[in-house]
């Protein structure tokens, strides 16, 4: 493409120049700040002890050579040490028309690597919450992400079904459920559960604060209250196979499985594999075995076994409890070996939140011990709280931000701000209802996505459904105006091919969309190696962005060139492409009318 094209002509601009041999791929080339003249920037810096001159003399010297030399850079101007380069018309169009004849140019071809992303992760104990929006979101989008950079994706979600806090919610069923089920209660079943897992939570404070009031510790009477031990009790019958429990446990977990099915249908997301906790929690004693075998791993005098990774900046970690059973580490060791053996990946992406950060930089460097060869590629994609106007998400007190009334809010909040702007009308009742869909779970996806993973962040309803400003609304509707100007052009019977050399000069607006269109590829590419959504999201922004400004400065249809009218909407054509392309990779849908 384009960029490449003028490394290798600086490339040899340089061998003729100074004698000197760059290789292309040390040529960085910066996008032109806007107010200077120009489309690509070079840097002079970096090459004066080549160069032997000034970093303005340099700079004219190279400018000269590229403008003398070839045909496709049309003017320079050097600011200090700053070569920027004027691309010649012709050359644009030429380039629009090989992007436009290229099939493949929104995808890159298969690597042959496969990777696995596991997120979600839920607990069958209560909904999904806000911050289970950002994780699917992350890992649904991340998968897209990967798929189009060439990579073989399978995506899994591991169940956390089993476990003392699973216990909670059926202890407080057992004692005050009088029988009731999601359908005579009228709740789906997850909402139904985390309603017993509250209960649980109130019977349990109220034990506590009676204990302290008798003059009990309060740690002992965490430990104590009867309410706790009752539910170790039940994990201990769990465990042992006791049918009842387990017949209780199927049932409940099942209510929570159809609920979370229906919340990640309306949210679109699917997955490849479903791991569940239960069959996994005893993985990893093996890994135990052989770790102290390698003498990698040590026992203490109660018959614990232990890992050192002092030398690594770490310390010394738990592997297996002095009484034989596992802790969180064994089963994850256990986990990443049964996974690879399904799925023999090259990279193995876990999306979960960053207060798990050091227990992933355990894991990975135990696994690394091992001797795993698939170690190197085990990846944590870390990601920050999701804080609302009103506060941290809470979750045992019964005050945490449902995804299930926040989806809802967000389709309601949609379908009032659209129909305050007249944007559905001649629409059926069903197209509008398609639509406040898809413009609400586009807000919400955008505003989480267009953060990176990293950083702690600030969800705001309200701002994240606005049609103008950094939101997914904009961008739709950035789509649905294209897409109305391309049924128009077709409706003239505008011919959809043009002639480059017949297109004239270009304005500094379509040069600037075509610049921005030539970005795509190492968009995809920086998202993919930096497993951030967030660099796909202000890449479709600044399209969007760019191609509105193109709108209102140029009149596409009182163009009378017909080979520029052509060129117009081939360029409206293949922005409306991309836009549609990297929203789809954010997990977005994009309506083609408004």
């Amino acid at each position: 493409m384009l960029e490449q094209k003028i490394q290798k002509a600086i490339s040899k601009a340089f061998a003729e120049l100074y004698n000197h041999e760059l290789a292309e791929g040390e040529i960085g080339l910066q996008p032109t700040r806007k107010e200077f003249e120009g489309s690509y920037t070079f840097v002079v810096f970096s090459y004066l002890k080549v160069t032997k001159g000034k970093p303005e003399d340099s700079g004219a010297q190279i400018g000269n050579w590229l403008k003398e030399n070839t045909d496709f850079i049309k003017a320079y101007n050097v600011v200090k040490g700053f070569l920027n380069l004027e691309v010649a018309d012709l050359t644009w169009t030429e380039t629009l028309q090989e992007i436009v004849a290229d099939g493949n140019y929104r995808t890159i071809p298969e690597n042959g690597q496969k990777v696995m992303v596991e997120f979600s992760s839920p607990n069958t104990n209560k909904p999904l919450h806000l911050g289970h929006l950002r994780n699917n979101f992350l890992g649904d989008s991340t998968s897209r992400i990967l798929a189009a950079n060439g990579y073989e994706v399978k995506k899994v979600n591991l169940v956390n079904d089993r476990g003392v806090h699973i216990c909670k919610s059926m202890l407080a069923y057992q004692k005050l459920g009088n029988g009731e089920t999601p359908e005579s209660a009228g709740m789906k079943g997850d909402h139904l559960i985390g309603k017993y897992y509250v209960k649980f939570d109130q019977m349990y404070k109220e034990e506590i604060n009676s204990l302290v009031d008798k003059g009990m510790d309060p740690e002992e009477a965490k430990k104590g209250a009867p309410s706790i031990k009752e539910a170790q009790e039940m994990l201990q019958k769990w465990e042992s196979g006791d049918a009842e429990t387990v017949a209780l446990w199927e049932k409940m977990n099942g209510w929570v499985y159809e609920g979370f099915d229906k919340t990640y249908e309306t949210m679109g997301i699917e997955f490849d594999t479903m791991y569940k906790e239960s069959n996994t929690y005893l993985l990893g004693k093996e890994l135990v075995d052989e770790g102290l075998e390698k003498g990698i791993f040590f026992k203490k005098e109660n018959g614990s076994v232990w890992v050192d990774l002092t030398d690594e900046g770490m310390d010394e970690k738990l592997v297996l409890r002095g009484d034989g059973t596992a802790v969180y580490m064994t089963q994850d060791m256990g986990t990443c070996d049964m996974k690879h053996k399904d799925f023999p990946f090259d990279k193995s992406v876990f999306v979960v939140g960053n207060e798990q950060d050091y227990h992933f930089k355990v894991l990975f460097a135990i696994m690394k011990k091992l001797g795993r060869t698939y170690a190197d590629g085990l990846y944590h994609l870390s990601y920050g709280m999701v804080d609302l106007p009103t506060g941290k998400m809470k979750s045992r007190e019964g005050t945490v931000v449902d995804a299930d009334d926040l989806l809802q809010e967000m389709f309601d909040t949609a379908e009032q701000h659209t129909r305050e702007l007249g944007k559905i009308e001649g629409m059926e009742p069903e197209e509008a209802k398609n639509l406040y869909r898809m413009l609400g779970l586009g807000a919400l996806k955008y505003f989480l996505l267009k953060v990176d993973p990293k950083k702690r962040m600030l969800f705001n309803p309200q701002e994240s459904i606005e049609f103008q400003g950094h939101t997914g609304p904009f961008i739709q509707y950035t789509h649905a105006r294209i897409s109305a100007i391309l049924r128009r052009g077709k409706s003239l019977e505008v011919q959809s091919n043009f002639n480059p050399k017949m297109v004239g000069e270009l304005s500094k607006r379509e040069i600037d969309l075509i610049y921005k269109i030539t970005e795509f590829p190492s968009a995809l590419q920086e998202s993919g190696r930096e497993y951030s959504p967030a660099v796909m999201a202000q890449y479709v922004y600044d399209l969007a962005k760019e191609y509105n400004g193109f709108y209102q400065e140029v009149p596409i249809f009182n163009e009378e060139n017909k080979d520029k009218l052509a060129f117009r909407i081939a360029l409206s054509s293949i922005t409306a492409k991309l836009i549609k392309q990297s929203m789809y990779l954010l997990g977005i849908e994009v309506p083609e009318r408004m």
